[in-house]
């Protein structure tokens, strides 16, 4: 199995998830502006989106996109998702207000945009990460106990501190307490982050 991602990119959370499920796998580098990875293949090969992550799985099927590479090592080590009768679509719900609520909200910080529109975009991702902190049920998104979910997040947080985003007390504690775990750990040392 290999992980293609950018360092400091949305697949740093796949990146983690991978290590805190105990997976074996191997990871890439991609220079998303050549399209290339670290070896010199052509990443659209791999991923026509072009953009990362992506997961080819052992039986040489590729995954892209954060919530289905997610939900799949959720699947892989259960105790990554919430249990009950609802744990799955809560997780996914999760995962999809980051992607689409959060996520995206990014896009002016990495598009070169004006002030204007970057302040109008920090507005709304204190406004949803506001929300995620009123929501949260334990130390995690959705418990006591970690879930993939939480990883996404947790890049996010990185986004915003990187961006001088002030985010609520809470999740800036929630931040530094996933920035202790092994996982988190390894794999940004695997991506030169810290």
């Amino acid at each position: 199995m290999k992980l293609y991602y950018a360092p400091g990119a949305c697949s740093l959370a796949d990146h983690i998830a991978l290590h805190e499920a105990g997976l074996s796998f191997e990871h890439e580098k991609v220079d998303l502006k050549a399209k290339r990875t670290e070896s010199g293949a052509d990443y659209t090969a791999i991923n026509p989106k072009g953009y990362v992550p992506a997961l080819t799985l052992d039986s040489g099927e590729t995954l892209s996109e954060n919530i289905a590479i997610l939900d799949w090592i959720a699947h892989q080590d259960t105790a990554l998702k919430p249990a009950g009768a609802m744990g799955h679509t809560h997780l996914l719900e999760a995962l999809a207000f980051i992607s689409t609520e959060i996520h995206k909200s990014f896009k002016p910080f990495f598009s070169g945009a004006g002030d204007d529109e970057k302040a109008k975009a920090s507005d709304m991702i204190v406004k949803r990460m506001t929300y995620l902190a009123d929501t949260m049920q334990g130390d995690f998104l959705l418990g006591a106990d970690v879930s993939v979910a939480d990883f996404y997040l947790f890049v996010m947080l990185l986004w915003a501190k990187k961006n001088a985003i002030e985010v609520p007390a809470k999740l800036a504690a929630f931040r530094d307490r996933l920035m202790t775990r092994p996982s988190v750990q390894t794999a940004m040392q695997h991506e030169g982050l810290i």
